[in-house]
């Protein structure tokens, strides 16, 4: 029938059965018991009218009526055995419908086919689990019988789609109970509690635990693990905590066993929340493991079109959020620290949960604000538009949660300007190449709306908004944000006018400043000299002289103008001297003017702060030729005694620019007399100074950076002038903060003692000396010029008199000692110019004395100062190097930096797949670069040997991670960009010799040696040096083998931490780092010293569990290692012997073992263990070893021999041998000598369970493994005792040579037709 027509026809006989629904459903009643043929598709439309009708007009059908359709629906759902979905799916529906209303009637009808001992049919456990589903209150309480005649069943259950209708209707059961429980108020018996289910939920939880979820089928799989997620609420506290460490992990492997991960992560949370809510002691165990497999999750990328991949991210959020609860701290710094990652998806997975746990875990977070606030600074630097965009995302949750009124916040909403500002990336009608990339113009879109609900939504931002966005409105960079900005002010202006809000009207008088400067750096980069001009005139002309502040934002923004122009600013300051506001000012008329009018004093002042600017910015070469003709000649025709003051600062500025040069000479009377000019320079201007207003001596910090080296200069006359210099200098900036001319300052005046005592030329006495000056200059420097103090040190520390470079060490360190903790933001800038003196300082104490700066900025900055040393250019540059180094010479510095990074070389992305060539099929392992970057820094760390204490604390932590980080590396190659990352823009150009001869598993290795080297290992880095070893580790095959030997024979004690360290790396993603670590431990149980320490058990442990791993050389590794037991420990072969036989047997049998290694390695494993088992500890069973690979034949064939001591009066075992002797005796003449060798071993030690004393004999005699045998003589004297002594199996051996003759090997059908023919004559002679 037509589908159309179909669903026609249904819709009428509905319609019909709204009126008359037991009418009608007698007329479909009896047309399927008449058509008991009928085809399922017409079934099923049938069925599924009647569950409409049902579902319609249930109150309306009489009794007998639903009793007949129960019926109805029971006999055909279960009429056919074999299952055949629609068909009973659609009857299932119909009693899932009565149910809601008649729930005895059909629990009395579907019970009596769910009888004990029986299995039912699989649609009446899913009609109960639907049943739980809809009609909650119903149900519940049958649940307790059901489950009580279900559980043995699940014993007896092998299907798997049994299993999965069963673990599906436990699930359904469990949110049944939850529900009722949580609803009891509406309950029919408010007396159900949960451990009503505790016993029958355990019982199940045991089947599907430890048998149903190790299924090879995914949908059981899943179905299980939701299954226990819903159960884990219902189970008993103390039954939940037994089972969490062995629950936890295995719900986490399942995500690397199936694709579809939602249902896993549903679960995870139920358990979690089970968990927390218990107040589970356990957990906490977990929760290094449960954050780096969730973060992974959080990680993965999320399809809009694909909806599981949303739900499991919600999923795994919620996940984060209970662990929020319990784990604040933890889970905040694992989140923050992997903001720095280097992989772009961990920065946006981190962020994703750092805004989610903002938006649903308010008053947790409430005291980690400021820490999220710090934290949150390190992305907005991101280079990636993906990570941007969470970033907004983020920033946008702070909004809503009060963060942007804190101290920081405003550094959030200049990044949202930022971004609206964005340029296009592609041309209008251009579309990105890749459907996933975040344009700029997407980004910007995102920022325009973020910053328009700022301003409309979010209430509490509206006085952090106003008055700033105005000031974003000027400044070239922000351009292109002016439409967004303007609509959000005006929002913002008609929301303060409207509530008549005091600070709508803002006082402009604080903004012109700032305003002016604007336009200043504006001007800078305009190219238009006429629109320069036009806007200088408008800016003197409309300046309100009489302020002092717009006063001086109109000095300071012509003189910016300047650096650009000063050509044409000069001839502007120049014309507006000699125009007619000035001479209308200061005409007779003037003398009349109204108080209101502007005073022409104030104007001079205006013009002469604006000639003091104009020197202060322009260009040097350019000024020296101006500034007598133009700036001083023109100041003086504006001068008197009101702008004393400007004039006395100009003229001494200036004046000195031409003396600093001389001030570091390499002649001695050129700085005496340069320092001595300097001193009475600064004498006169002290003397002329007189200060009305307090104000800033700006210049207090360049001049103090360039006289306080001084004071250590050879020169005894140049070290008294300096110090005469700095004190004057003092009492200038007590003058400028308003003390008087007479006044004495204790501390200043004891720069007059520190004078005396630079006369000795003692250098301890100097440097002694210079501290002293330096506490001095530091209690009077005010913190806002400290900066620019340091970086005229930094100069200093490459001046041409060693002492004067050591003074500025000194003076550097004892300030940043003193005063460097507030000055984190400068901590980059000031490591760069600490590197690049390196490269020109000669002096070795002045080194040293860098390499302390290093460490105090370190002991002040820790994250910041490694940070910024870690994205330096890769390979580092020596200098880099002794930057790196200098941080391991103070131990605690050091066992913080070396935690910090084992830490992040434990989780960051060792490397990422790369196709290297569009050509070429395949990928290639390239590394990234942060943990390269660390390796490399905890190598030049540890040269250093005041970090041996440091080395000596985190030794198994640091082997364990370097011994990872060396199998991550293997065979891995440099990027192509590898410092496109770097912060060092103008070094990311690397020697290329330097390039050549870095590699990233060398790195590792070199790394590993210094390591040994510094925790005093001689005895285990001696037989490396000696081996060769140290090239071999770069071998993907042998990287392990020669360090774990050399470890297991010198470095017993600290063996049990290493083996505690690696543990958890056996878990991890990457294959490479697994195989090292079960190569390691694989290496390690081939030595006694693992069960002298104690840690045999581990070790078995760890590898039993590898034996299933999804990497078959780590199973490879397992069966290995297990074997090995037998060489180091061959007494403990009988206490794990069921654990070993299992293993070796799984090995053998093992199907995806495309190159027959752990085949041959179980076969090899087991000829070992069996050397040492007791015959009460072996199971005989066929070994099979006609393989193609001549190793596993070898193996197979020694394993038979070795297996023989076990078989002596075991009839089965003399069944076996005679069951592959044909075999033994054709691989006689195998190509392979090896294989020949191990036939003659094991028909030598088979010999006496023959059964036949003349063929013992004969075996004894002739299978000699060093001894030659003629063959054709030995089959034709063998034949006559096999045909005499075993007659009866002469047809099994005839039929198994027959099989030979399709040998691969030629000798091997030579040898089986010989054996048939020797065997036909003497058969015939008899």
């Amino acid at each position: 029938m037509d589908p159309v027509v179909q669903e026609q026809v249904r819709k009428s006989i509905l319609t019909l059965g709204n009126q008359q629904p037991d009418k009608v459903l007698s007329m479909c009643q009896d047309y399927l018991l008449k058509h008991p043929k009928l085809v399922v598709g017409h079934r099923v439309v049938v069925l599924q009218t009647i569950e409409l009708v049902v579902k319609s007009r249930i109150d309306d059908i009489s009794y007998p009526k639903i009793k007949s359709v129960i019926q109805l629906a029971s006999d055909e759902m279960t009429k056919s055995k074999e299952v055949v979905p629609e068909w009973q799916q659609a009857a299932s529906n119909i009693l899932v419908a009565v149910g809601n209303k008649y729930i005895n009637d059909i629990m009395e009808e579907i019970l009596g086919k769910f009888q004990p001992g029986v299995l039912p049919h699989f649609f009446v456990i899913q009609t109960l689990a639907n049943l739980s589903d809809s009609n909650v209150y119903g149900m519940v309480p049958f649940l307790s019988a059901i489950m009580g005649t279900m559980l043995p069943m699940l014993g007896m259950t092998k299907q798997d789609n049994m299993k999965w209708v069963f673990s599906s209707a436990l699930c359904r059961f469990s949110e049944s109970i939850l529900e009722y429980l949580a609803n009891l108020d509406k309950a029919p018996d408010p007396t159900v509690r949960k451990d009503t289910f505790s016993s029958e939920i355990y019982s199940a939880y045991d089947i599907l635990f430890n048998s149903w979820i190790q299924s090879r089928e995914s949908k059981l799989r899943l179905t299980v693990a939701e299954a226990l997620g819903s159960m884990s609420h219902l189970m008993a506290h103390d039954k939940l905590e037994e089972q969490l460490p062995k629950l936890l992990p295995t719900i986490l492997g399942l995500y690397k066993k199936n694709s579809e991960h939602y249902i896993i992560s549903k679960s995870l949370y139920q358990v979690l929340e089970a968990s927390v809510n218990m107040g589970s002691r356990v957990l906490e165990t977990q929760i290094d493991g449960l954050l780096v497999a969730l973060h992974q999750q959080i990680c993965s990328p999320m399809d809009f079109n694909n909806p599981p991949t949303v739900k499991n991210h919600n999923e795994v959020l919620r996940c984060f959020t209970i662990l929020a609860n319990t784990f604040t701290d933890r889970l905040m710094v694992f989140v923050l620290q992997r903001l720095e990652n280097s992989n772009e998806r961990n920065r946006m997975g981190s962020l994703a949960v750092l805004r989610h746990l903002i938006n649903s875990s308010t008053s947790i977070m409430e005291t980690k604000r400021l820490l999220i606030l710090a934290s949150i600074r390190q992305p907005l630097a991101d280079h990636s538009n993906k990570v941007k965009k969470r970033v907004v995302q983020v920033i946008s949750a702070m909004a809503h949660h009060g963060y942007l009124e804190l101290e920081g916040g405003d550094l959030l909403v200049r990044f949202i300007i930022q971004h609206c500002a964005l340029p296009d990336t592609y041309h209008r009608g251009q579309r990105p190449p890749d459907p996933e990339e975040v344009t700029n113009e997407a980004l910007r879109s995102m920022c325009d709306n973020t910053l328009h609900l700022f301003t409309t939504t979010v209430g509490r931002l509206t006085d952090v908004l106003w008055p700033m966005l105005l000031c974003y409105l000027t400044p070239n960079q922000y351009a292109n944000a002016t439409t967004p900005l303007c609509k959000s002010l005006i929002l913002l202006a008609n929301k303060k006018q409207t509530a008549q809000e005091p600070n709508f009207i803002i006082d402009f008088n604080a903004q012109g400043s700032f305003l002016y400067r604007c336009i200043g750096v504006i001007l800078q980069q305009c190219y238009n000299k006429e629109l320069v001009r036009k806007q200088l005139q408008e800016m003197l002309i409309g300046t309100r002289h009489n302020d002092a502040i717009e006063r001086t934002g109109v000095a300071m923004g012509i003189g910016l103008c300047a650096s650009s122009h000063l050509d044409g600013t000069l001839e502007k300051l120049e014309e507006f001297g000699k125009s007619d506001a000035f001479r209308k000012a200061s005409g007779i008329f003037g003398l009349l003017k109204d108080k209101n009018d502007v005073d022409v004093e104030k104007m001079k002042s205006t013009l002469i702060l604006c000639y003091g600017y104009v020197a202060l910015h322009a260009p040097e070469d350019k000024l020296l030729t101006r500034i007598d003709s133009d700036i001083l000649h023109n100041i003086s025709k504006n001068f008197n005694t009101k702008v004393k003051q400007s004039v006395l600062f100009i003229e001494c500025f200036c004046t000195f620019q031409h003396i600093e040069s001389w001030l570091s000479s390499g002649q001695d009377h050129e700085r005496e007399r340069a320092v001595k000019t300097t001193a009475e320079l600064l004498q006169f201007y002290l003397d002329n100074l007189s200060v009305k207003n307090l104000v800033t001596f700006h210049n207090l910090a360049a001049l103090v950076g360039r006289l306080a080296p001084r004071c250590t200069d050879p020169n005894p006359e140049v070290r008294r002038a300096a110090i005469d210099c700095v004190y004057r200098l003092m009492y200038i900036q007590l003058r400028y903060e308003g003390f008087s001319l007479d006044y004495k300052d204790d501390s200043v005046e004891g720069l007059l003692d520190v004078r005396e005592k630079l006369s000795n030329p003692d250098h301890s006495v100097l440097y002694k000396t210079c501290s002293e000056l330096t506490k001095i200059i530091s209690k009077r420097l005010p913190q806002q010029q400290l900066s620019t103090l340091l970086f005229m040190l930094y100069d200093g520390l490459v001046d041409s008199q060693s002492n004067c470079s050591r003074a500025s060490s000194v003076i550097l360190n004892t300030l940043l000692k003193n005063r460097g903790a507030g000055l984190q933001d400068l901590v980059p800038e000031m490591l760069e110019v600490l590197h690049s003196r390196l490269q020109v300082i000669g002096e070795e104490q002045v080194k040293v004395a860098i390499g302390q700066s290093i460490l105090i900025l370190a002991t002040q900055h820790l994250q910041t100062v490694v940070n910024t040393l870690v994205a330096y250019p890769l390979p580092y540059d020596s200098w880099s190097c002794e930057m790196w180094i200098a941080l391991g010479a103070d131990s605690t510095l050091a066992l913080q930096i070396m935690e910090m990074m084992i830490e992040k070389l434990n989780v960051m992305v060792p490397f990422v797949d790369k196709k290297e060539s569009m050509l070429r099929p395949g990928l290639t392992k390239v590394t990234t670069s942060q943990p390269l970057a660390m390796t490399c820094a905890l190598r030049e760390m540890m040269l250093n040997g005041q970090s041996a204490e440091a080395v000596a604390h985190l030794f198994p932590k640091l082997f364990s991670a370097l011994l990872v980080r060396l199998g991550s590396s293997v065979g891995v190659q440099l990027p192509k960009d590898l410092n496109s990352n770097s912060i060092i823009s103008d070094r990311k150009t690397t020697n290329k010799i330097n390039m050549a001869n870095f590699d990233v598993c060398g790195v590792a290795v070199e790394a590993l040696r210094i390591l040994l080297g510094r925790a005093q290992l001689d005895a285990v880095v001696k037989p490396l040096d000696q081996d060769g070893a140290w090239d071999k580790m770069k071998d993907p095959q042998q990287h392990t083998t020669g360090v774990t030997l050399a470890m297991a024979k010198h470095a017993g004690p600290r063996l049990p931490a290493i083996v505690e360290s690696l543990c958890p790396s056996l878990c991890n993603i990457y294959e490479c780092q697994r195989i090292t670590v079960t190569a390691f431990f694989s290496e390690l149980l081939n030595h006694h010293v693992v069960t002298e320490l104690m840690i045999l058990d581990m070790l078995m442990n760890n590898m039993m569990e590898r034996i299933t791993d999804t990497c078959g050389t780590v199973r490879m590794l397992a069966v290995r290692g297990l074997g090995n037991i037998a060489v180091g420990s061959p007494e403990k072969v009988n206490k794990y012997a069921k654990e070993l036989l299992a293993a070796m047997s799984s090995g053998m049998e093992e199907k995806d073992d495309p190159g027959k290694l752990i085949t041959l390695e179980a076969m090899s494993g087991m000829s070992k263990i069996l050397l040492y088992l007791d015959q009460k500890n072996v199971h005989l069973s066929v070994v099979m070893f006609c393989q193609e690979n001549d190793e596993i034949r070898c193996a197979s064939i020694m394993l038979l021999g070795n297996l023989s001591k076990f078989g002596s009066g075991e009839p089965v075992f003399k069944d076996q041998i005679h069951n592959v002797l044909v075999s033994l005796l054709l691989h006689l003449s195998d190509p392979n000598p090896q294989v020949v060798k191990a036939c003659k071993y094991a028909m030598r030690i088979c010999a006496p369970v023959i059964g036949s004393e003349q063929i013992s004999a004969m075996f004894q005699k002739h299978l000699l493994e060093e001894k030659g045998l003629h063959y054709g003589e030995f089959i034709n004297d063998l034949t006559k005792y096999l045909i005499q002594d075993f007659p009866g199996m002469l047809n099994f051996y005839h039929i198994t040579v027959i099989q030979f003759f399709k040998s691969n090997w030629a000798e091997i059908r030579a040898s089986a037709a010989m054996f048939i023919g020797k065997k036909k004559k003497k058969k015939n002679s008899f």
